[in-house]
């Protein structure tokens, strides 16, 4: 199969023939028909994650099932499913309790083995973790769900149960912030979103947040707090530094919510957060990993009725051979909207 290799932590990628997968056990071999690519994906080319070399990236897909082992009892030869990018082992208490989010034997496409740049990719624990595609929904939508905007549901919705009239801030306006802006308007809540890029903010305003504010040097939580009286009920760090994070702190109202989803990288053994805020405002602070298929039917059936809108985050779409170019600068990408691959280009 063609496939986007990577040989060595920010080496050159390169398109080309490599073996094709066979299912693992109790797992499926999926056609790639759409797979996004994402900063996460950036991270493993940086060495920012443990891989293994060569590597194939790729963790947000969708396609059609061309090969399934024994075991498998929920999924046939010819099915349209995607995955959330964490799968789960399918055996521990975690993964029985439908929170396979955190299995402690996780496996990530694109991180712990060859991901969905490619043709096909291998998938363990089907029963566990595949998600069924309706037909209304396409590929490239569903390509979309298993990292961005799935985990931007779970943090709205199942961690921080957002209600509506609430005022929610969005630090971020990449592929999570702005699906977590969709998520919101849906459920009735309303929107402020931060962000360094004005075509950002522009394209969250058009999605329906109420206010934006450009983070060039400005006061962010007073910004909000002029914004909204008091602060925001809930603020999502989408970002991941230790300014974006107090940020998203101080910007609460007293006993507001915070649910960190960007990843923090330690900063002299440990970021720095304004942790007096949190006790003394009584803050709930909330972290928040993708999202099991468990939870994939009812923002599913949002998507079906038209409600959530994902397919409008889509920019453009690129084949395998502009994907290996585009990846190693993918962290400067000026595009405010999800990128997404087609193997057969």
């Amino acid at each position: 199969m063609r496939a986007v290799v990577i040989d060595a932590v920010g080496s050159r990628p390169s398109v080309r023939d490599v073996p094709r997968p066979s299912a693992p056990a109790g797992g499926v071999v999926v056609r790639v028909v759409a797979t996004g690519m994402c900063r996460s994906d950036w991270h493993a080319w940086a060495g920012h994650d443990e891989i293994s070399f060569p590597h194939v990236p790729g963790h947000e897909l969708a396609g059609e099932i061309v090969e399934v082992a024994a075991g498998v009892v929920r999924w046939s030869v010819g099915d349209r499913v995607t995955v959330p990018f964490v799968c789960g082992c399918g055996r521990c208490d975690w993964c029985r309790g439908g929170n396979a989010q955190v299995c402690p034997d996780q496996e990530q496409p694109g991180f712990t083995h060859w991901g969905s740049f490619a043709e096909y990719v291998a998938l363990h624990a089907a029963d566990t973790n595949l998600v069924a595609i309706p037909e209304q929904v396409t590929f490239a939508t569903a390509a979309g769900l298993g990292c961005r905007f799935a985990t931007a549901y779970r943090a709205l919705v199942g961690r921080a149960r957002i209600t509506e009239g609430q005022w929610v801030t969005v630090i971020g306006a990449g592929g999570v912030g702005l699906s977590a802006v969709m998520i919101a308007r849906a459920h009735g809540a309303h929107v402020v979103v931060v962000d360094r890029h004005r075509q950002a903010l522009a394209l969250a305003a058009e999605l329906g947040a109420e206010h934006t504010v450009l983070a060039d040097g400005t006061d962010i939580p007073a910004a909000v707090r002029d914004l909204v009286a008091g602060g925001s009920d809930v603020a999502i760090d989408a970002v991941g530094s230790e300014q974006t994070c107090a940020d998203a702190v101080l910007s609460l109202r007293r006993r507001g919510c915070l649910v960190q989803v960007g990843l923090l990288p330690p900063i002299g053994g440990h970021p720095r957060v304004p942790m007096e805020r949190v006790i003394g405002w009584e803050l709930d602070v909330l972290g928040s990993h993708g999202m099991a298929a468990a939870d994939y039917p009812s923002m599913m059936a949002l998507i079906e009725a038209g409600t959530l809108q994902p397919h409008r985050l889509v920019e453009r779409t690129i084949g395998l051979e502009e994907a290996a170019a585009l990846l190693p600068r993918f962290d400067q990408a000026g595009v405010a909207g999800m990128t997404i691959i087609d193997p057969s280009l």
